[in-house]
């Protein structure tokens, strides 16, 4: 009876565990994002101007506009596609299919249809945002008074009431206008600025003449073609930069007399309030000192300089200034000075008035102000590095009140008024909570709890921890164990790290901060994933980051073998049986690690690699290099391809043919010195794809890299 009752157990348990489902690489790819995120409210967002909500929602099994607010959190329906079109036909456009993204505000919508923007008013008038004649142009930008710039050709232009009005004529592969320069670095994503009014633009001019041609292949085509770059590389020369303003009612150009050395950097400008003046804050060639400097902008003329920040290492001013709403002489300026990121009071002569938040935490956003200018929001990382949490900051009184709370990652709207707040968060438990929160009462109701989008499937537990670098710092780490787990057996360890600035991987968040669900695909079919951030890492203070300066990968090796003398720790890992796999910085993190500690994985997957600094981009490597000529042992030691002759293990390059990030070279080149070698590794390309493999070739590319080591750690 004994044997057939444990029988009916063991059954039972298989019967159960069947039940299963196991997520196949689409659903851990594409369908994440989609069919398996979280549900959410589609679009949720304020009516700017009031503390009203909007969202998108299935009545009647069709999709509505519904609108709600704190006594109506369920909200009513008001706007229907039928309505929407109706509109539409006034405007003799085509109708719409489906319910479209729209913006809105307390007097209308903005709907967006074939790259025109439509603002449609209550009173059931309308107006064209974005001139028909701009449509389908690079860097369409439009200012408060209706003008339109935009980029055709390398050239800028001007629209308005239907007219164009060609602003240069030089423009060129050599000399860009009005576009993003300096590698969209220093926090640079656009290339004009309109003042206030809307009635002065400045923009950039990149002259790269003395840059020579980089070829980016397409081989599509027959013959395959080459497609030209500007890339300049760590020391050699770079691109001169200038700001040129265009007056829309004199219609005449000026330059900002910005100066010598012309190798500078003109990072995050900003206008006065007025419009007489401009502001930027400019970088030498080094990059270890900012000037932020006033000019004048009717003659060009430098006018003063507000404030300098020198550092031993490097300065990287990311946030142009921010002027308060209601004191068009004082702004709001974002620093590391004190070696974490925070905010800082200036009047527009350069006394600092107070600085606004302090601590061993740094502010990571600034949400804007509430109607009467005296509180501003912003996000911070105070309670957790691995959270992200909302404060109100008096700025008269320099004190800040947590609006959110809890070690989680809350992803935040504001109203106009700054009474409410929209609050979605989640925690490694709770794949999403969407609350209203009311922030003169510190009370909040919840619009939406999500359900588990992976309920049902064999998922691997999953845990946050740190371990201990060898001089103290913390370091975040996540595991996903295998499904099923049983202490008892030995499992094969995959590791994916990246460890270079600006990017951090563990968040308590749903899934950990992972975007996707390949570690799950993983911990399904019986494997142990684990990540670190290790030093280098981003919002952890500059000391943390700045541990890899002039000496790449050194440090975040050796905070990656505390991860591993962790793993090996534990009596359920298989030491003999670990990959690795990283991308980009990443992916130069992989090489060196496989090169330098040979033996420790057993296979490993790099995927768009930097292999030798010297041929990575100026801006970024001198940054956290100085120049090969200043720092001729740090890139001896970086270019991988000295040492590929170390490798112990299996190796997998993987490059985007037309990378123009990590320019292709980069691995081929450790290729080359692998068969001058005798080195055997392997390579996939793809061919399309830049520095990412994006769209439906992504589950390709981690189908290719999930078989590789699979196939290596059997």
């Amino acid at each position: 009876m004994k044997l057939l009752s444990s029988f009916l157990l063991l059954f039972i348990s298989f019967f159960v565990q069947g039940q299963d489902k196991l997520l196949s690489m689409q659903d851990a790819m594409l369908n994440a994002r989609t069919t398996l995120a979280p549900e959410t409210l589609k679009q949720l967002q304020f009516v700017n101007g009031t503390n009203d909500f909007v969202f998108v929602k299935k009545v009647d099994d069709q999709e509505v506009w519904v609108r709600g607010n704190m006594k109506n959190t369920e909200g009513t329906t008001f706007l229907t596609l039928e309505a929407i079109n109706s509109r539409v036909r006034q405007a003799n456009l085509d109708t719409l299919k489906k319910l479209p993204a729209l913006t809105f505000d307390k007097e209308g919508f903005t709907l967006r249809i074939n790259g025109k923007g439509y603002y449609f008013k209550n009173d059931n008038t309308y107006k064209v945002k974005g001139e028909t004649v701009a449509s389908g142009k690079e860097a369409v930008d439009e200012g408060a008074a209706g003008y339109v710039a935009y980029v055709d050709s390398f050239d800028l232009y001007v629209v308005k009431d239907g007219k164009s009005h060609r602003i240069t004529t030089d423009g060129s592969e050599g000399i860009i206008y009005g576009k993003a320069v300096h590698q969209q670095e220093f926090g640079i994503s656009k290339g004009t600025f309109w003042s206030n009014d809307g009635l002065l633009l400045a923009f950039y001019r990149m002259d790269q003449q003395m840059i020579p041609d980089y070829p980016i292949i397409d081989w599509s085509v027959r013959p395959a073609k080459v497609h030209n770059l500007k890339y300049p590389m760590a020391g050699d020369p770079s691109h001169h930069v200038t700001l040129g303003i265009y007056n829309t009612q004199t219609q005449k150009v000026s330059y900002i007399k910005t100066g010598e050395p012309v190798e500078q950097y003109l990072t995050n400008i900003a206008w006065a309030a007025d419009g007489k003046s401009v502001f930027i804050a400019i970088v030498n060639r080094e990059q270890n000192h900012m000037k932020l400097n006033q000019y004048d902008v009717s003659t060009g003329a430098w006018v003063k300089t507000l404030f300098e920040e020198k550092q031993g290492k490097y300065v990287e001013p990311q946030v142009p200034m921010l002027f308060l709403k209601n004191i068009p002489n004082q702004f709001i300026w974002q620093s590391r000075r004190d070696g974490w990121n925070h905010l800082y009071l200036y009047d527009i002569s350069g006394k600092l008035i107070r600085q606004l938040t302090g601590g061993a935490w740094e502010v990571v956003d600034v949400k804007g102000f509430n109607e009467k200018g005296d509180m501003l929001y912003y996000v911070s990382t105070k309670e957790s590095p691995i959270s992200r949490n909302l404060y109100g900051l008096n700025i008269k009184s320099a004190k800040s009140i947590a609006l959110t709370s809890g070690i989680a990652n809350h992803i935040t709207q504001v109203s106009s008024s700054g009474d409410y707040v929209i609050d979605n968060f989640s925690t490694i438990d709770n794949p999403r909570t969407i609350q209203l929160i009311d922030t003169r009462r510190g009370k909040g109701k919840v619009l939406l709890q999500a359900k588990d989008p992976l309920a049902g499937y064999s998922k691997g537990e999953l845990s946050l921890f740190t371990l201990k670098s060898a001089d103290g710092y913390e370091l975040y780490s996540r595991l996903f164990k295998p499904a099923h787990f049983d202490a008892n057996k030995k499992y094969p360890v995959i590791v994916y790290w990246y460890g270079g600035p600006h990017a951090q991987l563990i968040l308590n968040s749903y899934n950990g901060g992972a975007g996707d669900y390949w570690f799950q695909y993983l911990a399904e079919r019986g494997y142990v994933v684990f990540t670190v951030d290790t030093r280098g890492s981003a919002n952890r203070g500059l000391a943390f980051e700045q541990t890899i300066f002039r000496h790449a990968g050194k440090m975040q090796m050796a905070d990656l073998m505390v991860g591993v003398d962790y793993l090996k720790s534990q009596p359920w890992v298989d030491a003999s049986r670990m990959g690795l796999f990283g991308w980009s910085y990443g992916g130069f993190m992989t090489t060196d690690f496989m090169i330098t500690h040979p033996g420790v994985f057993k296979a490993a997957v790099a995927g768009g690699p930097v292999i030798d600094w010297k041929f990575y981009e100026i801006m970024y490597t001198e940054r956290y290099m100085d120049t090969p000529k200043e720092n001729p042992e740090g890139y001896e030691e970086t270019d991988l391809t000295k040492r590929v002759e170390n490798l112990n293990g299996k190796l997998m390059l993987i490059h985007g043919m037309q990378d123009p990030v990590v320019v292709m070279q980069h691995s081929v080149r450790f290729v080359k010195a692998a068969v001058d070698k005798g080195i055997q590794v392997d390579y996939m390309i793809y061919p399309g794809h830049e520095h990412n493999v994006l769209g439906k070739d992504r589950a390709h590319l981690y189908q290719k890299v999930t078989d590789y080591l699979f196939q290596n750690l059997q």
